[in-house]
């Protein structure tokens, strides 16, 4: 096996980056023309069945996720021969990581900050649903497209909730729990992207040691920094950044309705399409770092996760400890592990922004790990159907609903062979420009009952699949939009008829259901729709 080894259907572009765990490829889909990105799982790690097996579980996790604000999973291949080649197929997102836009403009507007946290939080929310906990949200694993819209990747040391995977994340990001070695939860995952949130709104983190202990000093034991933000976010943080997971949110779906509540209160109604404007003005100023611009690739895949012993049982450093124990956790951390970025800032990770990227610290997952070389039967995604190719290796578990969304990107033909007559090159069929997707028309109505609601939303889509995102609020008002009750994503193809979705509210939580229904691609202003729950409607007297 070497390098050279690319996976079948696919036509390679050029390299987006490339690290000690592997390397990422833009590559187009030949039987469709759709850009696509391709992750190689590293030659140094691709010999060892562990890596690999994690490798899998990633791809397995990716596949299980169905949300606009995850990269999308298209398949998985594998080498037959070993030692074997891995690779992820995924959506190629036309966007820039957070930390290249960090680095450009310092931070963003508070009302920026506010959209950014929660799109990347539905991305969270939707792994906190399927038991997943991320434990490596930083500003590299947030995309920002060109609308301003954003996208969370790299489930790289992903976990199962309440598991002991071990110490592992990015130190500036890693709550308190993760440095002590405590179960995974979704508190966690609330308080890295509240750590990133404070960056994005001061130009700064929220903890800024320059070591190892240091760091496991100040986010254990040192105050929430919150009055370094503006006023109207400071209870957000003050919230995300708390000392123990009780503290905190429960998941990032609990993180989005308070988000929603400090929004609406600090900047009024219309701060997310502010918000969005602001965003999209930001990435605007770095055309030349999104992938569909053709710049040459640079940088390295995101290495700047740690990855630490298990703690000693019960460990927990109080004020006069807390800088020894933090001590004998990077010492035994730097003898049997390489600390590669502190801060996992430094270098081209801008470059990077189209894929999800893959550290090598256990993920979660669960289930029947498939065997290289076996046949498994899955249907090919909608948009590219996936025909036999005669090289050896195997496609394991392909995604049976992503949708590529991104514009196509075209690739150059291959040189003919040269023979000792000379002939006329056959030429190369070229891929058709993928449409145009519109949204329009988006209209919702809704039934509710005592324990159930039911919307149908009626738009016209055209050119080609879209998403319905439904986000459903228990309130005591109408259009009440403090308690998020759930998200659905539902995938229209265009022409098809109306969607409807019913959803079973928390019983308690308010008189008045609501939903707002946005699409991706947008097609303006979100719709929300309300009505009384007839189990809160009082009797006549």
């Amino acid at each position: 096996m070497n390098d050279v080894w690319t996976v079948p259907g696919y036509t390679p572009v050029r390299e987006l980056g490339a690290g000690g765990s592997g390397r990422v490829v833009l590559c187009v889909h030949d039987a469709t023309g759709t850009p696509v990105a391709v992750k190689y799982l590293g030659e140094r790690l691709r010999e060892d069945p562990a890596f690999v097996g994690e490798f899998r579980a990633e791809a397995r996790l990716l596949g299980g996720l169905r949300s606009p604000h995850v990269v999308a999973f298209y398949e998985y291949c594998e080498y037959a021969e070993a030692p074997g080649g891995a690779a992820i197929v995924m959506e190629l997102v036309d966007g820039i990581s957070l930390r290249a836009l960090l680095k450009q403009s310092g931070g963003t507007d508070p009302e920026a900050a506010l959209v950014l946290l929660k799109g990347s939080l539905l991305g969270l929310a939707a792994a906190h649903r399927q038991g997943v906990v991320h434990r490596d949200y930083k500003p590299e694993n947030v995309l920002v497209a060109a609308d301003g819209s954003s996208k969370l990747v790299d489930f790289g040391i992903a976990a199962g909730r309440g598991s002991t995977p071990g110490v592992a994340g990015t130190p500036a990001y890693m709550a308190p729990e993760q440095w002590q070695g405590r179960p995974a939860s979704p508190a966690a995952d609330v308080y890295a992207a509240t750590a990133t949130f404070f960056e994005c709104v001061t130009g700064h983190k929220p903890f800024r040691g320059t070591n190892f202990a240091e760091l496991a000093v100040q986010h254990v034991e040192g105050p929430v920094p919150e009055s370094q933000a503006p006023e109207p976010v400071r209870p957000l943080i003050r919230r995300g950044l708390a000392k123990t997971p009780e503290e905190r949110p429960e998941n990032a779906e609990a993180f989005v309705a308070e988000l929603e509540q400090v929004a609406l209160a600090g900047y009024g109604a219309g701060w997310e399409e502010r918000g969005q404007r602001k965003l999209a003005a930001l990435a605007a100023l770095l055309p030349l770092l999104f992938p569909s611009a053709g710049a040459t690739a640079g940088g390295t895949t995101a290495l700047a996760t740690t990855v630490l012993p298990p703690a000693p049982a019960g460990w927990s450093p109080g004020r006069r400890g807390a800088l020894a124990a933090a001590a004998m956790l990077v010492i035994g951390a730097l003898l049997l592990f390489s600390y590669e970025a502190v801060a996992g800032e430094s270098g081209g990770a801008a470059t990077l922004s189209a894929f999800a990227t893959s550290s090598a610290g256990p993920p979660g997952g669960g289930g029947p790990v498939p065997v290289p070389g076996a046949s498994v039967s899955a249907t090919p995604t909608p948009s590219a159907s996936m025909s036999p190719s005669p090289s050896p290796s195997t496609s394991v578990f392909p995604s049976a609903s992503a949708s590529p969304s991104a514009t196509p990107s075209s690739s150059q033909s291959p040189t003919p062979a040269p023979t000792p007559t000379p002939t006329k090159p056959t030429p190369t069929a070229k891929p058709s420009p993928t449409p145009t997707v519109t949204v329009s028309g988006v209209e919702a109505t809704l039934l509710t009952g005592p324990s159930t609601g039911q919307v149908t939303v009626s738009l016209d889509v055209k050119g080609g699949p879209a998403t319905v995102v439904l986000e459903w609020f228990l309130g005591n008002d109408l259009a009440d939009l403090r308690v998020a009750d759930g998200t659905d994503s539902v995938p229209v193809r265009a022409g098809t008829g109306p969607v409807t979705r019913a959803h079973t509210f928390t019983r308690g939580a308010g008189c008045h259901l609501s939903v707002r229904v946005t699409t991706t691609p947008s097609a303006g202003k979100p719709v929300i729709v309300s009505k009384a729950i007839p189990r809160c409607q009082e009797p006549p007297r």
